[in-house]
């Protein structure tokens, strides 16, 4: 009896810490095309140039695989 509840309890803390890394891991990396379109879309009119500080590395494609 005391088994069960120690395993249900631990189950039950696996599929919370799954649940919460789903839509922050998960369906990103299973949704890139969204993603690039909602990026296209937040990102037009902005000039990089103008908002970028110097010295700093020019925005790149976050989903461009190397």
């Amino acid at each position: 009896m005391a088994g069960n509840r120690g395993v249900l309890i631990f189950g039950g803390f696996i599929a919370a810490v799954a649940a919460a890394l789903y839509p922050i891991f998960y369906h990103p990396m299973t949704h890139v095309d969204e993603y690039k379109k909602e990026q296209s879309i937040n990102r037009q009119g902005v000039v990089q140039e103008d908002v970028q500080p110097t010295g700093l590395k020019i925005w790149s494609d976050p989903f461009s695989r190397k």
